[in-house]
Parts: structure tokens; C-alpha cells; sequence
């Protein structure tokens, strides 16, 4: 399920705890008093990948030219660049998400911005809704993921030949995943989940470090989250039809696969007892799902071109609500 870098827009899979609090007295900003530049992006990249790579500098260059003077941050968890990749295998996601928090918080341009959109790479997709659910301070306008792995994933595909380091974080994993040391250390099986039985699914809830608790899995629910989480205006969840990195491929728009059987988003407990605020943010038009032909990453230029004009840019600009009819809003209640 692992490629070993984002070739030129290309290939990778992605990253984001604990809570940071919004700073007491947060500046207030109206669309009365601001000018219409675009907001910030914030993008967090995929396993394998490293915040200087030639992918992440050519989404740089993209957003200039759709949106000229955005301010563009790729998020680094290490400043050197190869442990920079190395945080992609290797850490504990949790407190990747808490340093992201802090730092977000502290940036003099992304903390007094009006609001941010933030990118999602693959891993980095359910990185980016941990920070939003956790902390949201700078706060996420649109929340947009590129085959993310919110539901998890239930297998670990085989790394490049030479790509030791992948070799070595799933040999770890494939023997060990339950463990104190694999779900502290190795990213990957911080999002694996497999509900196949109910011992195996009551072994994730029981151990898993970060995803069990950001889907609001278990019995006590957060509300923070859900209260975050449905105030994104946009979460745009894109799908690669034949991807066979994410195993499975549905986990990208929080779809349950157990077997041959596919529950929807919409009809699982997840969603009806809206334990994220996904429900919420479906009746209000911000829920969008997006699928695209191609294994995954498979021509992410033209989907970021698309999706950076769509739901990226000025502070005042509005958004077409999914919600078409009174027909289609009825068939969520």
C-alpha cells in the first residue's frame, strides 16, 4: 500500500493528537473589514514524501498561478528533509498532530489569517481532519483529502524493492500492530483497523493511538470533535476508483468494507448518530464526495487544478451546496 515518494505530483500515501485551545482573545475578522485576497493553504504530504520534494514545490506552483499571492505552507514535522520523510513511517501521530497544532497557532501569517483551506495528501488527509478535530486554530475552511485513509486500512501492501525503511516499518507492523511500542512508533498502523470480527474490531478500539479516536469510535464520545469538524464549510473527500494502495479504496469517503459487503457513509451508525458532525455538515452542503478514475494519486495535478479553483482562494467567495433540492436534503433526515 506504500509507494516511496510523490513523484512530481504523483505518487506517496500521507500524515496529522493531542488538544491545542484557540488563544483567548482570537482576533475577530468580518468580510466588512478585510480585503478579498486569497486565504492561506496548508498542505501536509504522504508516507514517503518530504516537505522540499518536487511534488510539493509544483502544488506550490499551482496555487500561484490559480491564485496568485496565496501564501502556501507544507507542513514539516522535521526540518532536515530525510527526517522529514522519516516522520512518515516513524512517530507517534498523535503528537505529530500536537506539534502541527502548536506551530499552526504560532505562525504570524496563518494565525491571523481570516481562516485557512488545507490540503490532504493520502495520509496526510486524515492527518489534517485530526488537527482540525483537535484544535482548528487557525481555523479550516475547506478540508480537502486525496485518497485518505479515514476509515482506515485493513492490509499493508508491499513496499518498493529497495525501499528498506517501508520494508522494515511493515515487517514491525504485520507482526505487532496491537502493540504499545508499533502504535507509539509506526505511523501506518496508528490507522489500521480491521473489523472483520468483533474480537479483531474490539482490538482496535482497545489499542489503536490515533484513529479509533478521531472517528470517535468509542464510547466516549468528544464532542469537541464533532463541534469542529461541522464547522469546516467545505470537506471534499476524493477517491481513486482503482486504487490498490488503500486497501480498501472506500475508506477514502468513510465507507465500511467487511468481506463483499460496502456500507455507505450515510448508512452507518458513524454517520446517523453523528459522532463527527458529518451528518451536519451533509445537511448544510459541505459533505462532498469525489471519486476519479486512476490508481491511486493517478493524476492528481489536474484534480488539485480542480480542486483549488473550486474550493481554494478569496476570503468572500461562496460555494454551490451540494444539497440540490429539497428531494436530496429530505433523504438525510
Amino acid at each position: 500500500m506504500f509507494a516511496p515518494s510523490l513523484l512530481p505530483l504523483g505518487l506517496a500515501i500521507g500524515l496529522a493528537g493531542q488538544s491545542y485551545a484557540s488563544p483567548s482573545t482570537p482576533p475577530i475578522h468580518t468580510k466588512d473589514d478585510l480585503s478579498d485576497d486569497p486565504i492561506p493553504i496548508v498542505v501536509w504530504h504522504g508516507l514517503g514524501d518530504q516537505f522540499n520534494s518536487d511534488g510539493m514545490k509544483s502544488i506550490q506552483a499551482l496555487v500561484e498561478e490559480i491564485h496568485p499571492g496565496t501564501f502556501v505552507h507544507i507542513i514539516a514535522i522535521d526540518e532536515d528533509p530525510g527526517q522529514d520523510r522519516m516522520a512518515t513511517f516513524k512517530g507517534n501521530v498523535s503528537d505529530q498532530v500536537s506539534k502541527v497544532c502548536e506551530e499552526l497557532a504560532k505562525h504570524p501569517i496563518l494565525s491571523t489569517a481570516p481562516a485557512i483551506d488545507a490540503i490532504g495528501i493520502s495520509q496526510g488527509g486524515q492527518f489534517l481532519r485530526g488537527y482540525v478535530e483537535r484544535c482548528n486554530w487557525p481555523q479550516v475552511r475547506s478540508l480537502v483529502t486525496f485518497g485518505s485513509q479515514h476509515n482506515g486500512i485493513i492490509d499493508f501492501k508491499s513496499c518498493g524493492a529497495t525501499d528498506w525503511l517501508c520494508k522494515g516499518a511493515m515487517g514491525l507492523m504485520r507482526f505487532g500492530t496491537w502493540s504499545n511500542f508499533v502504535q507509539s512508533t509506526l505511523v501506518p498502523a496508528q490507522y489500521y483497523r480491521n473489523p472483520a470480527t468483533e474480537a479483531d474490531y474490539n482490538k482496535y478500539l482497545e489499542n489503536s493511538n490515533f484513529l479509533a479516536d478521531i472517528n470517535n469510535e468509542r464510547e466516549l464520545k468528544n464532542q469537541k470533535y464533532k463541534a469542529n469538524l461541522s464547522k469546516l464549510t467545505n470537506f471534499v473527500m476524493w477517491m481513486f476508483e482503482e486504487d490498490d494502495l488503500v486497501i480498501p479504496k472506500e475508506s477514502s469517503w468513510f465507507e465500511e468494507v467487511n468481506g463483499t459487503e460496502i456500507i455507505p457513509l450515510r448508512a452507518r451508525e458513524l454517520y446517523q448518530e453523528d459522532w463527527l458532525g458529518l451528518r451536519e455538515l451533509d445537511r448544510n452542503g459541505g459533505l462532498r464526495f469525489r471519486s476519479a478514475p486512476g490508481k491511486h494519486l493517478e493524476n492528481l495535478s489536474e484534480l488539485l487544478n480542480e480542486t483549488i479553483t473550486n474550493y481554494c482562494g478569496p476570503w468572500r467567495r461562496t460555494f454551490e451546496s451540494e444539497m440540490r433540492d429539497s428531494g436530496d436534503r429530505l433523504e438525510l433526515i
